[in-house]
């Protein structure tokens, strides 16, 4: 497999650059252990987009956290139905406490606060905040199905510090990344290192209108303090090697990283059914992923995987710009990344397309298709 065999994939993605949706694009593709990357466009204007560009996942970071959280439940430091107030306790304030761990890992905890102050506010703060919040109204934990942006992610986030006692960027970096050869991948990057790539960080744009507007997160604060569920940057290939590992069931290079016990729980349907608050459809939910939900037959799926997924494909996207996923089905994984948000309804036509193209170039097609 080269790049010469995404003919579709990569018509794809130009028409999106011709579109105005994007400027560039990272795209990483393994298929039974046989990879390949196709890099297009630019990462800014005048500089070429390049596969060792730091691109920002944005909320693709967050089956990171739910590894990292696996790993403690499989050591017996915690339980999935766990309330989180027995690790962070002051979080049981305002009637929080039977909110549990599996709770936020399947989006029912029902705090769904999207404003914590990052990245101007520090972690003590941001968690103070978010213990200190009501839950929303007349919710049940384990009742109500919403996404919650940032607000359960920091809390699973700090539930990792007090049980290891390293800062969650530290423990992900020293537990996942770097035994992944993952070396450019970070959920809050120290400052040296920030420095020292340099122009190797890529841009986010805003795309919305004919003229891109380039968004903040590339700036030091974004990038250095740490959003366990919207911050982790690295080239896109590597957030792809993260889903190589998780489809061979949980080892890397002869070193066992997750349990494949483990990893069936956190990617086996948990929420099944429900109608997402947030997004406003039926989603099934793993601990911390999104399994493929277009079996409700609603159109169009946000941060789906396309019509060509297996239904056990299971994955996660960031917010109009990013998804990586893993079809066992297929033995595939599908590591994307453009840097133009253009608007949701665009978005996920532009991603649908270019995430059936790669199917379609790759012969997976089922016949009945």
């Amino acid at each position: 497999m080269t790049p010469d065999s995404l003919t579709r994939t990569r018509d794809a993605v130009e028409r999106g650059i011709a579109d105005g949706l994007h400027l560039g694009a990272q795209l990483y593709v393994s298929l039974r252990g046989e990879a390949t990357d196709l890099v297009i466009g630019e990462r800014q204007p005048g500089q070429p987009m390049t596969a060792d560009t730091l691109m920002i996942w944005l909320s693709s970071s967050k089956p990171i956290a739910a590894v990292a959280l696996a790993r403690l439940w499989e050591a017996g430091e915690l339980d999935l139905d766990d309330p989180v107030a027995r690790f962070v306790p002051e979080f049981a304030a305002r009637g929080k406490d039977r909110i549990t761990l599996r709770h936020v890992l399947t989006h029912t905890g029902g705090f769904r606060l999207l404003s914590v102050g990052w990245p101007e506010a520090s972690w003590d703060e941001i968690v103070a905040t978010i213990c200190a919040a009501r839950p929303e109204p007349r919710s049940t934990p384990g009742r109500q199905a919403g996404y919650h942006l940032a607000s359960s992610w920091f809390m699973l986030g700090e539930v990792i510090r007090r049980v290891d006692g390293r800062p969650f960027g530290d423990y992900v970096r020293q537990e996942l990344f770097e035994p992944l050869g993952m070396d450019d991948s970070w959920v809050g990057m120290p400052r040296e290192r920030f420095l020292a790539y340099g122009e190797r960080l890529g841009r986010m744009y805003a795309t919305e209108n004919a003229r891109p507007i380039a968004r903040g997160w590339h700036r030091e604060a974004h990038v250095v303090g740490c959003s366990p569920g919207g911050n982790g940057y690295g080239p896109i290939r590597e957030l792809g090697r993260f889903y190589e590992m998780l489809l061979a069931r949980g080892t890397w290079d002869g070193r066992r990283i997750v349990r494949p016990q483990t990893l069936e729980a956190l990617v086996t349907p948990h929420r099944v059914g429900m109608v997402d608050q947030t997004f406003k459809v039926k989603l099934d939910w793993g601990l911390g992923f999104i399994c493929d939900s277009k079996h409700y037959g609603e159109e169009p799926i946000p941060y789906g995987y396309g019509r060509h997924a297996s239904r056990r494909t299971f994955g996660h996207s960031g917010f109009q710009s990013s998804t990586g996923f893993a079809d066992p089905e297929h033995a595939l994984v599908v590591a994307l990344v453009v840097n133009g948000n253009p608007g949701e309804p665009r978005h996920t036509q532009r991603f649908q397309a270019v995430t059936e193209a790669v199917y379609e170039d790759l012969g997976l097609v089922l016949r009945d298709e």
